[in-house]
């Protein structure tokens, strides 16, 4: 498959490409500064959400219609070109009555085969481009038969959005990032423009730079980046929204290495799956703590001793020859769960002699 990169004929696609916008178009006011700001700043694409297929009713889920008609104030004042997100055909009908410039296909969308049928066939024909966010959970192979779906109905101008991927317990991120997913998805499609979503990837603004340098320095094209002009009002995802100005400021703090040896990309796309590894392990670690706690209660509870020498040599044998069998020398094992038992003892220890009146808490 061969895809058109140029999204639009004056588009510069000079490392980030930069669509900005707020997360929900919620009023006139609050479209037209948003943008206005981000104009000024530069951004050529804005987006904003108009239908917000929210996780539990009762949330706010767009105002719908009604703020295509703004989207289109926009391109008349600012001359941006405009994008949002659609989940059914009706929603690609509607966006293209209004001169929506860009459509994007949402996570909980990109998972569903049939959904994806539905807004492909609303699609043919349209000289319109779509980008593509991965799917909630990590399924390669569900993305690329979006993409497969939408190039069999004639289009060429595509790209991908990484957002993460969803998980079922708490995580550092609000979505995982995975980055080992979308680097083979480029690995297949070496000409499919990638975006990365900082926002919904990181759930909180103070990830959005950071996030966003891993993407540079892994290659991708462009960043896809939730902006409000006062985030603090914003009716959906409040937290992971950023001003204009602060954009900006993340943008010029971006160090874009251009034309790297292809030995340094790879460096930087191991250097990302060791970061994700390590977040894992962080994670497990609490967990694991967390447990041991409830133990140290337990002990304390039924006046149990906390040190279980048998236990901890069952533990360090097995987990030794577990390690070995798996090409981890022994010794750097028993040095790690060394560390980790020395601090769960002291844990339960630390239980063991706080007042009853603190225990009975629990």
């Amino acid at each position: 498959m061969q895809f058109n990169k140029q999204l639009f004929p004056d588009l510069d696609l000079t490392r980030p490409i930069v669509i900005s916008g707020p997360c929900s178009a919620e009023t006139e006011e609050q479209v037209l500064t948003t943008a206005r700001q981000l104009a000024e700043k530069g951004i050529r694409i804005f987006r904003a959400g108009i239908w917000k297929p929210r996780t539990r009713p009762g949330a706010f889920e767009g105002v719908g219609t009604k703020g295509l008609a703004w989207l289109k104030l926009v391109k008349e004042q600012t001359g941006m070109y405009t994008c949002t997100e659609v989940a059914s055909a009706q929603h690609v009908y509607e966006a293209v009555k209004y001169g929506v410039d860009l459509l994007w296909i949402g996570a909980r969308s990109t998972v569903n085969p049939f959904l994806m049928q539905e807004i492909a066939d609303a699609v043919q024909g349209l000289d319109i481009p779509v980008l593509v966010k991965n799917p909630v959970n990590p399924d390669l192979e569900l993305w690329v038969g979006a993409i497969e779906r939408l190039y069999k109905a004639g289009i060429r101008k595509m790209g991908v959005i990484h957002r993460g991927f969803s998980s079922w317990d708490k995580q550092i991120y609000r979505n995982t990032p995975h980055w080992n997913l979308p680097i083979e998805l480029r690995r297949r499609f070496p000409d499919l423009l990638m975006f990365c979503d900082p926002s919904h990837m990181g759930g909180k603004r103070e990830l959005i730079s950071p996030l966003s340098q891993q993407a540079m320095d892994l290659n991708y094209d462009g960043l896809f980046i939730e902006t409000h002009y006062k985030p603090e009002t914003a009716l959906s995802d409040s937290c992971q929204q950023i001003t204009p100005d602060v954009l900006q400021y993340i943008l010029k703090t971006l160090v874009v290495r251009q034309g790297g040896k292809p030995d340094a990309e790879k460096l930087s796309v191991y250097r990302a799956e060791i970061d994700e590894y390590d977040d894992q392990l962080v994670e497990l670690i609490s967990k694991r703590m967390k447990v041991s706690k409830l133990i140290g209660h337990y002990k304390k509870e039924n006046n149990i001793q906390v040190l279980q020498a048998a236990r901890y040599n069952e533990i360090i044998e097995e987990r030794v020859k577990q390690a070995a069998g798996l090409g981890i020398k022994g010794d750097c094992m028993q040095k790690i769960l060394e560390a980790i038992h020395e601090e769960s003892v002291r844990l339960q220890i630390e239980i063991m002699n706080m007042d009853n009146s603190k225990t009975s808490e629990k």
